[in-house]
């Protein structure tokens, strides 16, 4: 579960996030929309704790982020939009290093299924210089899941992923929130949160203008209409068409 009351991110005068509220439940994929500089990856970010909050209480699995860091960070997984790899590291070493640093005792019975899952099996061996850019992605977010992490946070996940790889990567982030966990998701493809999302955050210039499940959002703004996408209903809400 995410808990999240009060939030606010400032960078010296501007403010980037202004006290945003809100939870996630588990089961639950958010999807965080809003126009470009709306704060979607300050809040992001601030939620992971990978940069502090200037105001506001966040609480991940019933952990205080503020108290209790260590144990709060335990319990979730960020995956930027950008895959932050070592590159002296295979493929294989840079799964059993995050295991280490997690204290997974099962790795052996973990990495494989979840190398498969993401179809870099065959690349095990291979260096990150030696990877393409979806490959990369997919070996950061194999990293992100061998924890079993409850709580996931997705900036633009599908970057560099092929069709394929899309549609593999919707049905993993499903199972796993059928599986309990809580999940945001952040991208720019409002046809992919559309279809994996149960509930919709939408920010624009730092303050949430609309939060709900689909069909709450979708009566909010459809005014009566029938079969409205989330693009538009997007723009209805944010007054333009630039996500």
């Amino acid at each position: 579960m995410i808990e999240v009351s009060g939030l606010t991110k400032r960078y010296g005068t501007f403010t980037a996030v202004r006290d945003l509220s809100f939870t996630v439940q588990p089961g639950e994929v958010l999807g965080l929309v809003g126009p470009n500089g709306a704060g979607k990856t300050s809040t992001l970010r601030s939620l992971a704790g990978i940069i502090p909050a200037n105001a506001g209480r966040i609480h991940i699995h019933g952990v205080d982020l503020n108290a209790d860091p260590v144990n709060a960070k335990r319990q979730l997984a960020f995956f930027p939009d950008e895959p932050r790899l070592f590159d002296y590291l295979t493929v294989r070493q840079h799964l059993n290093f995050v295991a280490r640093i997690y204290g997974v005792t099962d790795y052996a019975a973990l990495a494989q299924p979840l190398l498969e899952e993401l179809e870099i099996a065959d690349k095990a061996d291979q260096l990150p210089g030696e990877l393409s850019r979806g490959m990369k992605q997919k070996l950061a977010i194999a990293c992100g899941l061998l924890h079993s992490p409850r709580v996931m946070f997705f900036d633009e996940p599908l970057t560099g992923l092929d069709p394929l790889g899309i549609r593999r990567m919707k049905d993993s982030i499903l199972s796993r929130a059928r599986a309990g966990a809580a999940i945001v998701l952040s991208s720019h493809l409002l046809h992919l949160l559309e279809e994996v999302c149960s509930h919709v955050l939408i920010l624009k210039k730092g303050e949430k203008i609309a939060h709900g499940t689909l069909a709450e959002i979708s009566a909010q703004f459809a005014h009566g209409e029938t079969n409205v996408s989330l693009e538009e209903i997007f723009i209805r809400a944010t007054g333009g068409t630039e996500n």
